[in-house]
């Protein structure tokens, strides 16, 4: 076992949490490190609860197992919160990233969530403000790059420009930067 970090995405299908995981390991893989990105889905339709996971470290990375005591927890569907407890194996102290207007001691309480640092970012409002449409996983990258120090925000834009220029044009593109630097300025803790 090593000194991973490691990441479990909970959102549904069609929300991009599987886009957000990859473009988290291709970053980070650009910049030297070693990370895992990997799905995991229940019934596979749009719309189905579905998770997402990193693993990430310094050296090789030889464990091929699921994630089960996350660092942290993110969560792109708020929905979720009341349906599955997505703090199950959550490392105490570990962090929960919530998209969600509410204030994070209001989660943290409502929830149950003392043994964690709550952080939330009004991710689905700056999406449909920015992007057009309820598409959250790019305004969770950019407040993920602000809670921790695992990526900064230029090289999460970075790659996503270099991943979804061709398949989005680079108007959608923008907007989606956009979402991510504001995701970056508006998660709250």
């Amino acid at each position: 076992m090593g000194n991973f970090i490691e990441i479990r995405w909970h959102g549904r299908g069609g929300q991009g949490a599987k886009s957000a995981s990859q473009i988290i390991a291709e970053s980070l893989f650009a910049l030297g490190k070693f990370a895992q990105s990997f799905p995991e889905y229940g019934a596979e339709r749009a719309g189905a609860p579905m998770r997402a996971f990193n693993r990430i470290d310094e050296k090789p990375i030889t464990l091929y197992a699921p994630v089960e005591n996350p660092d942290i927890v993110i969560v792109i569907d708020p929905t979720l919160l009341s349906a599955i407890d997505v703090s199950d194996g959550l490392k105490k102290d570990g962090i929960l990233l919530i998209n969600s207007k509410d204030d994070p001691k209001k989660i943290k309480t409502k929830f149950d969530f003392k043994d964690f640092k709550v952080y939330t970012v009004p991710a689905s409002t700056i999406a449909v403000e920015e992007i057009g449409r309820d598409m959250p996983n790019t305004p969770m990258l950019g407040a993920l790059s602000k809670i921790s120090s695992i990526i900064k925000l230029k090289d999460l834009e970075e790659k996503f420009k270099e991943h979804f220029t061709e398949k989005l044009g680079e108007l959608m593109v923008g907007k989606n930067i956009k979402a991510m630097a504001r995701g970056f300025k508006e998660v709250k803790e």
